[in-house]
């Protein structure tokens, strides 16, 4: 495939990754990010100590602090910004003149919903009440399996590149036929971004079994398998409530695949942040879980499953969803019930 000029808004940890994936295909990479120190550590010394330190960059990649720059005449752009800001950053380029004649090519690379005052929303559906009519089905949707720091290392890596529109599935899935990543198309929008945001939900709560196990009598490895399925279930039920439309989208890469690299992985920051509900007594910091995602700065590292757990049990009230780890996760970080009587009460024990 030719070079292509690639915007990425978002300078964090998955961010940087793909433009480091981008620009080992030989394409032409700019991110946007916020933090200035950010835009000095790429643009001098070629890494990102603030979220990705320890991977060098390839010399061609830039940073800018102007997200107006980097979103202009550019082939394609990458969102990879958090959820919470999601639609804020979408208004500030709208009318940049490849975005307003629909002549960029969106992708969202974001993980979680967006609030509203209709409920929580999904990423593409927020980007697309954004963006000019022209973008209507027609963004695209990339997620899977996929730590940051792996892509960053060049090793495989699988994703999904889903849209409404097949033309621009494929053309994202071309752009990132590059070595290290391997990328299949899916017309469901909705299972893959729901795979997306509610694995993060179940990770935090394997990670806090994870954390009781290496000292309990009654939780191993033979339990996590159980919770892992378990959660998978729950992912699923949330899928077709929302409209899904495969159901090998829950049995593929977006959906089993994510969700065991998530829940296992050592560079899991939503494994992280169950453990440490645990070990370091994290919830003692919040009131409840609209204090903690107020707040989310204080935990030092951003575990969007505690985020999308907020909007995972709004959805399960509205839709009449039985949900007894998600809820689970939600009366933990609430502070309805501990840690310990949420896991034993799930268990049957």
């Amino acid at each position: 495939m030719s070079e292509k000029t690639v915007g990425i808004i978002g300078g964090g940890a998955w961010g940087t990754a793909l433009a480091q994936a981008l620009a080992r295909g030989n394409h032409k990479v700019q991110i946007w990010a916020f933090e200035e120190e950010v835009v000095n550590q790429i643009n001098n010394e070629h890494e990102n100590k603030t979220f990705l330190p320890g991977y060098p960059l390839h010399e061609s990649i830039t940073c800018s602090n102007d997200v107006i720059e980097v979103a202009t005449g550019k082939e394609f752009l990458i969102i990879a910004s958090p959820s919470l800001f999601l639609a804020k950053m979408m208004a500030q380029i709208v009318d940049v003149p490849n975005i307003a004649d629909g002549s960029t090519v969106i992708t969202a690379v974001t993980k979680g919903f967006v609030p509203s005052n209709e409920g929580p929303k999904l990423i593409l559906e927020t980007m697309e009440s954004v963006l000019p009519e022209v973008y209507k089905d027609c963004t695209v949707y990339v997620a899977g399996p996929s730590h940051a720091e792996e892509v960053a290392m060049g090793k495989l890596t699988g994703l999904v590149a889903a849209s409404l529109n097949p033309k621009n599935s494929i053309r994202v899935r071309e752009l990132f036929r590059v070595p290290g990543l391997m990328v299949f198309s899916s017309f469901d929008v909705i299972g893959v971004q729901i795979c997306a945001a509610a694995k993060n939900v179940i990770a935090c709560i394997y990670g806090a079994m994870d954390a009781i196990a290496e000292d309990s009598s009654v939780f191993g490895d033979n339990a996590e398998s159980l919770l892992l399925a378990a959660g998978l279930n729950e992912i699923q039920t949330i899928g077709f409530a929302m409209g899904a439309t495969h159901a090998e989208t829950f049995t593929s890469i977006s959906g089993v695949g994510d969700l065991d690299v998530t829940c296992k992985s050592k560079y899991g920051r939503n494994r992280r942040f169950g453990q440490d509900l645990i070990k370091t007594d994290m919830l003692s910091k919040f009131t409840d879980i609209d204090d903690l995602i107020k707040n989310v700065s204080k935990i030092g590292y951003l575990p969007e499953g505690a985020i999308a757990c907020k909007y995972v049990h709004e959805i399960a009230q509205k839709k009449d969803l039985k949900l007894p780890l998600c809820d689970g996760l939600y009366k933990i970080l609430n502070k309805e019930t501990t840690i310990e009587n949420c896991l034993y009460q799930l268990m049957h024990l």
